[in-house]
């Protein structure tokens, strides 16, 4: 009985939570809840699942600009390696066409310093010393079939139309039976290798006579 009573005496205070806006003894302006508070407070979880169900959907405007933007991207990247393939091939290009420029370049170089020997060689002949089968003349003929499988040729005959590009007049002589500037002699012949200038023949020229 004394523990009923003791029961009765002190009754269990229910526990009231005011939340009113404005604090009516003081009527200032409370602070909105937070944290665990604002978290526990009614509809806190519905509220914010609408929020964010709103701000993830998109306008049919924002989805088509969404749509447009992946399409240029993909374009500029589509152009960009195009455009990389392209540098490439020409660069590749670059290098073989420089590399057998090079090549040219070497190779007339070393023919350039034969040119005395085959000089030499075209006097002998001239002056009939290269006899046949005599091993002067076998090598005079390795000789030019070597160079000449690089493909170095030799310009400069005499009947040839004079063209300055390929041939140096050393001497002019005017003459009756030409009407334009033709190759009377040649001193020394000249070599091509390819399209590229060696050695320029030097000649001597018949002009037309005045």
């Amino acid at each position: 009985m004394a523990d009923k009573k003791n029961n009765d005496e002190n009754p269990e205070e229910p526990i009231i939570r005011d939340k009113r806006r404005v604090d009516p003894e003081t009527g200032d302006v409370r602070e909105p809840a937070s944290g665990a508070d604002a978290a526990s407070a009614p509809g806190a979880d519905t509220a914010d699942d609408a929020a964010a169900a709103e701000a993830s959907e998109l306008t049919e405007e924002d989805q088509a600009l969404l749509d447009q933007a992946s399409i240029d991207l993909v374009a500029e990247m589509r152009s960009d390696m195009l455009r990389a393939q392209a540098e490439l091939v020409n660069f590749r290009t670059r290098v073989e066409r420089d590399r057998a420029a090079n090549r040219d370049a070497v190779i007339a170089e070393v023919m350039r310093s034969l040119l005395p020997t085959m000089d030499d060689l075209a006097r002998a002949e001239a002056h009939g010393d290269l006899v046949e089968g005599a091993p002067v003349t076998l090598v005079a003929q390795k000789l030019r079939a070597a160079i000449e499988k690089f493909g170095l040729h030799q310009i400069g005959a005499k009947g040839d139309v004079f063209d300055p590009a390929f041939h140096e007049a050393v001497v002019q002589l005017p003459s009756p039976d030409v009407t334009v500037n033709t190759i009377a002699d040649v001193i020394e012949p000249g070599y091509i290798l390819g399209e590229r200038l060696v050695r320029a023949a030097k000649v001597v020229v018949s002009v037309p006579a005045e």
